[in-house]
């Protein structure tokens, strides 16, 4: 079974990747080019020479984004069938399309939501080349904290039920989890490399329309995986349900 789900969110992301790169093309790679802009006009008035292009903006903008969309997506749609597996009639009495639900909104306030709160997405021409390497450990970093706060929450969540009630016991694990990343994110090194006289509004457009992208991948992978799974479980069951016994 996990093999048919696995194949279920593969095809889950390869859609979700196909209305993501449609939206990045529509709205990201307009704010790209204004912020290619910017650069090249630092540069010139630098007086640094132009980099040579390895590979035009139109290849970028257009297989290139594709390819990079899908495979993303695809991978995450393979993952989460794999954490579906696992979590569903284990850890989640939810149907297939809650259970699913549930879990591409907790995947995207820890994968997504909360690193991008300390370390947001920049556009060309904002960071420093020097510091790609740190900025990038950080990021992870705070990913992999995150996902392990969110599962020390719901192990909380659990152990709390029978004393508080689940709901009880699901609000206070949730504040726990926001107090630690408030913490962490606190304690962690904040990051600031926008250049002076930097359009405020490119970076505002370029951050929320990279968080977008997210939110539509997570939405649609959540949609579509609890849609597919819930009609082959079901029909599992119902193949289980009319099957003959024989003693």
């Amino acid at each position: 079974m996990v093999g048919k789900l696995l194949l279920r969110g593969m095809l889950a992301g390869l859609i979700a990747g196909v209305l993501v790169f449609a939206f990045a093309h529509t709205f990201g790679e307009p704010l790209v080019d204004q912020a290619i802009g910017f650069e090249e006009a630092a540069a010139l008035a630098a007086g640094e020479a132009a980099e040579p292009e390895l590979v035009s903006r139109a290849t970028q903008a257009g297989i290139g984004l594709l390819t990079g969309v899908l495979a993303y997506s695809i991978a995450i749609g393979g993952l989460f069938a794999l954490v579906f597996a696992f979590v569903q009639g284990r850890y989640s009495s939810l149907s297939a399309r809650g259970t699913s639900a549930v879990i591409a909104i907790a995947a995207f306030v820890a994968v997504v939501l909360v690193p991008n709160i300390k370390y947001p997405a920049n556009p060309p021409a904002v960071g420093n080349p020097d510091t790609i390497g740190v900025r990038t450990e950080l990021f992870f970093l705070m990913i992999v904290v995150s996902l392990a706060a969110l599962v020390a929450a719901i192990v909380l969540a659990r152990r709390l039920a029978p004393r508080l009630g689940a709901w009880n016991g699901a609000i206070a694990a949730g504040l726990a989890y926001v107090v630690f990343i408030g913490l962490v994110q606190y304690l962690l090194p904040p990051i600031n490399e926008v250049p002076e006289n930097y359009s405020a509004m490119v970076l505002w457009r370029f951050r929320t329309t990279s968080i977008g992208m997210h939110v539509l991948l997570w939405a649609v992978v959540g949609l579509v995986f609890g849609a597919l799974a819930e009609r082959r479980l079901g029909a599992r069951a119902q193949a289980r349900t009319h099957a003959p016994a024989f003693r």
